[in-house]
């Protein structure tokens, strides 16, 4: 598969509405075939910010006053990223550990962060059957996610299930990805309209299963 530019960030552009802020983190992303292009469909849309993590802080070094800037002038914040080790690439959690400082993000007289929503929007290589108790690895992919919501939740922050691709490595082959990425921007442009469901939401495990149930309006 040949190589594309890294995805730089995009957006901030003035919209009535809720402005996304999209985290991509994929440390090989010329050997990506789901999260390239749920990057790219998202790129472009109005409202929306996408972050490429792993260009913009090759060596780790992240701006925290430019993350947190970010941060308040977004409404919803997405992690959107393979699923490495039942967790997230490193540099989220590094992003994690700057910028999501004491009294800024949590704490006596923080409240930067106060009814934000959050989501993960990820891919999984193993299939959704793996994904349980009697599966593979033993627990949901929500169980799986407890830390980054508990993250979530001591930030004031609304925890929204993920939005999960799973068996991301034959998703390609076996023509998934056209209706993932339509999914995908529909759930954005949704967030972005105040059209999701959001108290239908909180008790899925994803947010894509059934997603037609949880959409409102046109």
């Amino acid at each position: 598969m040949p190589s594309q530019a890294p995805v730089l960030s995009r957006g901030d552009g003035a919209l009535a509405g809720r402005r996304i802020l999209i985290l991509f983190a994929h440390p090989s992303l010329d050997r990506s075939e789901a999260n390239r292009p749920l990057a790219a469909a998202a790129a472009p849309l109005e409202g929306v910010t996408l972050v490429d993590l792993y260009a913009e802080y090759p060596t780790f070094e992240i701006n925290v006053d430019r993350e947190q800037a970010r941060l308040l002038s977004h409404e919803v914040i997405c992690f959107m990223h393979p699923l490495y080790w039942y967790s997230t690439p490193a540099i989220l959690k590094e992003w994690q550990d700057l910028v999501l400082e004491h009294g800024f993000a949590y704490g006596i007289g923080a409240g930067a962060l106060n009814g934000k929503l959050f989501f993960n929007a990820l891919t999984a290589g193993g299939p959704q059957a793996a994904y349980c108790a009697a599966g593979y690895n033993h627990f949901t992919i929500r169980e799986l996610l407890h830390p980054l919501e508990q993250m979530a939740r001591l930030c004031g922050m609304v925890y929204l299930p993920p939005f999960a691709l799973f068996g991301a490595r034959t998703a390609m082959d076996e023509g998934r990805m056209p209706g993932h990425v339509a999914d995908w921007v529909r759930v954005l442009v949704a967030l972005r309209e105040d059209r999701l469901d959001l108290t239908a939401a909180l008790s899925r495990t994803t947010l894509n299963a059934d997603l037609a149930t949880l959409l409102r309006g046109a």
